[in-house]
């Protein structure tokens, strides 16, 4: 029977991670997301939160479905960057459980996750919390979690997991969609239903510009697994996973859900989608456009002798654990004197700060990477004057953004003789129009605009640039598609495509 006023705890533990970025740590999370209890429920509630929609819908899905009680205990959401420290990933585990125990007992726990967490002590984080939550709520209480397309998927978080529910889209524009999902799951739970999961992994790794969905493999075979959700199959996910976290949960994963506890119904289909996806898996391959091939097409753009363009610096995706500040595209674009062109965003605070210390109008030397040099996050100097400065704040309209609260921190707008940049204090790739429009730049009328994100930039920018005026630099960086460039330790060797000769068996049970 139906709880009639079901409690049901709330929490999250997001960030995807990338092995050869900087430790993230507990400030990391501070600059973005990290609440506990009621603040939560105010936060999600908002007419435009700051949390990411999978929350708020589940919120509003839970509400619509009658009498409850959410349960809010944590939820720490931090920018891509490099493994969790240890103590603090501990801290939040601890936390959580303890939070579970004084508020037992509980009817569900619905789990905002991304699926792509490292820790400085673990290759699986995400598996290590569903464990802890799973042996503290005991084996028959539904836990739920919505996780991003990039998941690298373990049997640990599967396992103590009831329903598994992956996004669809990349740039994942249905996050609130899912959200909506996942609560619908736990009514189902609650009234009774049974379910089980099954997961198989191939040795494939494709490169991260590969993964869209609008076309091409990835998104045919999404399509395919929701055309299969009929009998016991509830849900159907096909995790890509994410390279660079270099970890050995690598790999296309596919995950299934099924009611009626049909483990062999779920694993059946897990298998034959993957058996699809390894079948085609040279169609997984795609190549950059060479910076200088790149650099001619916006300089034409910029004279006006072609359409429009906008350069996608892949390789320095703050989405996925870069740095926002390389300057390879930005010092290529200046020597070539390209003209019109806006860079959003360039991640520097201490740029954005004496930007504002000097104020509008003034001219200066503008000096790049003044606090932080790594191997990509090179310095560099050039005359600038102030356009336009900004506290950042902004409601995104387009896209994964949309109605979201975001904040770029003290930003400015300065000009490097013909090239505009957007230099921000708040780590993030661009990927909605009002982090460039909040500076008064018309981007309907703009020749030229790069931005440093992998994709979700698509979803944003579609109204001004379709996919045919969208190039993919080839450029180094902490996120590049190259991934012969990196030194591999923990990835499941061999993989595709790093290894042409990899192959693969369907297994023949769970």
């Amino acid at each position: 029977m139906p709880k009639n006023n079901p409690r049901i705890a709330l929490l999250g533990f997001a960030i995807e991670c990338n092995r050869f970025s900087p430790v993230s740590t507990a400030a990391d999370f501070a600059a973005d997301i990290d609440m506990r209890g009621e603040e939560i429920l105010i936060e999600a509630r908002k007419p435009a939160p700051s949390l990411l929609p999978d929350t708020p819908a589940f919120i509003a899905e839970m509400d619509k479905g009658g009498p409850w009680t959410p349960v809010p205990l944590r939820i720490a959401l931090a920018q891509p960057g490099g493994p969790v420290e240890q103590a603090f990933f501990l801290g939040i585990v601890d936390e959580i459980v303890a939070g579970l125990q004084r508020h037992a007992p509980l009817d569900g726990v619905f789990i905002a996750s991304h699926g792509a967490a490292l820790a400085t002590g673990s290759d699986d984080p995400d598996g290590d919390l569903f464990e802890a939550i799973r042996k503290t709520v005991g084996p028959d209480v539904p836990v739920i979690g919505v996780f991003d397309l990039h998941a690298n998927v373990s049997r640990r978080m599967t396992d103590n997991l009831s329903v598994f529910v992956g996004y669809l889209c990349n740039p994942h524009t249905d996050i609130a969609e899912r959200g909506r999902e996942a609560a619908q799951h736990m009514r189902r739970a609650l009234a009774g239903e049974k379910t089980a999961i099954a997961m198989v992994k191939l040795p494939l790794v494709p490169p991260s510009i590969a993964l869209l969905t609008a076309s091409g493999p990835y998104g045919e075979i999404i399509a395919e697994g929701q055309k299969r959700l009929a009998g016991d199959i509830v849900n159907v996910s096909v995790m890509a996973g994410f390279a660079f976290s270099d970890c050995p949960k690598n790999g296309v994963t596919t995950v299934v859900t099924a009611r009626n506890a049909n483990r062999q119904a779920a694993f059946a289909l897990a298998r034959d989608l993957s058996a699809k996806i390894w079948a085609e898996r040279p169609r997984y391959k795609k190549a950059m456009t060479p910076l200088a091939d790149a650099i001619e097409l916006a300089k034409a753009a910029g004279q006006g002798t072609r359409a429009p363009v906008l350069l996608a610096d892949v390789a320095d995706n703050p989405g996925g654990g870069g740095r926002g500040n390389t300057t390879y595209l930005l010092r290529a674009l200046k020597e070539a004197k390209v003209e019109g062109a806006v860079l959003g965003v360039f991640n520097d605070a201490a740029l954005a700060a004496e930007a504002h210390r000097r104020g509008r109008g003034a001219i200066f030397r503008a000096r790049f990477n003044t606090a932080e040099s790594n191997e990509f996050s090179q310095a560099f100097e050039c005359d600038a004057t102030v356009l336009t400065l900004s506290d950042g704040n902004f409601i995104g309209r387009r896209g994964l953004l949309k109605g979201v609260a975001g904040e770029l921190g003290p930003s400015a707008l300065i000009d490097l003789g013909g090239i505009r940049v957007i230099v921000i204090s708040n780590r993030q790739q661009c990927m909605d129009p009002m982090q460039v429009e909040l500076f008064g730049i018309d981007l309907a009328a703009l020749p030229v605009l790069i931005v440093k994100s992998r994709g979700h930039f698509r979803s944003g920018f579609d109204e001004f640039f379709p996919p045919e005026r969208i190039v993919e630099v080839d450029c180094p960086g902490l996120t590049s598609p190259a991934l012969h460039n990196f030194n591999w330790t923990r990835l499941p060797r061999p993989v595709y495509p790093l290894d042409e000769h990899a192959a693969w068996t369907p297994p023949t049970s769970y």
